[in-house]
């Protein structure tokens, strides 16, 4: 049995494995949330109404079976575009009509994002104008829609293609270390992102303005002068043009670091609970959680590089995958879109472990959170977020310690207590 047949079965396996448990997980969920639709947990009986609780059900029972639609779709596409032949297809045509060369590939990556991204499209729409409409979440209107979609595709093309263009050109002129030269200026790249993202790329898409509430800026600038933590400053995002979702977050990185607060967010909460909420985001400071994630992802994305430098060089790889490589001309953007579309298919099956590092994350910044501020406010702010956004008090005990990052409330209020 040839290398190039073994691998095909491999990833047919996966995919098919993978596709299995998915639709196993969110059959428990659904079963689980439906069983459990028609009463408040006892814990929360004095504190979430069974209106607000059945709406969380339903939510969440909506979102799981819209889910597996869009799971099924993005299989077949992944099919589509690998063992029946799609991307070889593509690559084919470009090259009759562009020839070999860096423009043939950059014109390969961006063919498969606009042709991915319009095949996905409709999802997008269903889920933002019908089922988070349904639910009284949406608050984009379509000419919103549509300038955001330019913007991202426009921004995407300005700092996509150039980073693109130079890993191409390193996979071709870097020789066999080629891996490590992309890997650090992937790198590179990230972290030039995390700067300039808070000040160039964020304002683009929303509007940020000082946060103006003398008591709640008073009260947030003694908690992190407390905490040890400098921001350049405290802003309100306008996230209610978008969504009634609420959030609050830091961005940006070294001297770039700000404090952002989704104006849905100060309508929800009073200002204890707001600083709670922050001491929680400062909890994960405190313990290093983001440079933990960081090292992870540099150590992560190394190895990544180091085996798409392996894989790029054998044939089975491209043949097992539905493609057959031009040996007159570059493949390294085939490479790249193969490995893209492979490794999400055989890193499913790990996906528990980050999700309960994470959890684990959450939870000793809830501990910060209560030994910096009340835990009373940390817990009515928590209860307040997950009934706003709708996120259920019963999921599935099995779903949970798959897919989510953060602890249900159950076990989080649990600890507080």
């Amino acid at each position: 049995m040839s290398y190039s047949l073994i691998f095909t079965l491999a990833f047919a396996a996966a995919l098919v494995a993978g596709l299995i448990v998915k639709f196993w997980l969110a059959s428990r969920q659904v079963r689980h949330v439906a069983l459990h639709r028609g009463a408040v947990p006892a814990a929360f009986a004095q504190t979430i109404t069974l209106a607000a609780h059945q709406k969380a059900a339903d939510y969440t029972i909506a979102k799981a079976r819209f889910g597996l639609v869009e799971m099924a779709w993005s299989a077949t596409l992944l099919l589509g575009w690998t063992l029946l032949g799609g991307l070889d297809l593509l690559n084919k045509l470009l090259l009759a009509w562009i020839g070999g060369g860096m423009a043939q590939q950059l014109a390969l990556l961006a063919a498969f994002a606009i042709i991915g991204g319009l095949l996905e499209l409709p999802f997008t729409l269903w889920q933002t104008f019908r089922l988070e409409e349904r639910f009284g979440f949406n608050k984009m209107t379509w000419k919103l829609w549509l300038a955001d979609t330019l913007k991202s595709t426009l921004l995407g093309a300005v700092i996509g293609l150039p980073i693109a263009a130079l890993i191409l050109w390193l996979m071709g002129a870097a020789g066999q270390l080629w891996w490590l030269w992309a890997w650090g200026a992937w790198m590179g790249f990230n972290l030039l992102l995390m700067l300039i993202y808070p000040t160039f790329i964020a304002p683009l898409f929303n509007k940020f303005k000082p946060l103006d509430d003398p008591t709640l800026k008073e009260r947030v600038t003694a908690l992190m002068k407390r905490c040890g933590f400098a921001a350049k400053g405290l802003f309100v995002m306008d996230g209610s043009t978008r969504s009634a979702h609420a959030n609050a977050y830091f961005t940006g990185f070294g001297a770039s670091k700000r404090v952002v607060f989704y104006d849905t967010l100060l309508r929800q909460l009073n200002a204890g609970e707001v600083e709670a909420v922050l001491a929680h985001e400062l909890g994960h400071f405190k313990h290093r959680h983001i440079v933990k994630r960081l090292v992870a992802m540099f150590a992560l994305s190394l190895a990544g590089f180091a085996l798409l430098g392996w894989v790029s060089t054998q044939v089975w790889f491209y043949t097992g995958l539905g493609v057959q490589p031009n040996m007159t001309a570059p493949n390294s953007a085939l490479a790249l879109l193969l490995f893209m579309a492979a490794v999400p298919v055989f890193g499913f099956f790990v996906a528990p472990l980050p999700a309960r590092l994470s959890r684990k994350h959450e939870f000793e910044a809830d501990a910060y959170a209560v030994a910096q501020t009340s835990g009373a406010d940390l817990s009515a702010a928590l209860l307040k977020l997950y009934q706003d956004n709708a996120s259920t008090l019963t999921p599935d005990p099995v779903f949970v310690k798959f897919y989510y990052s953060h602890p249900p409330a159950s076990e989080r209020l649990a600890r507080m207590t």
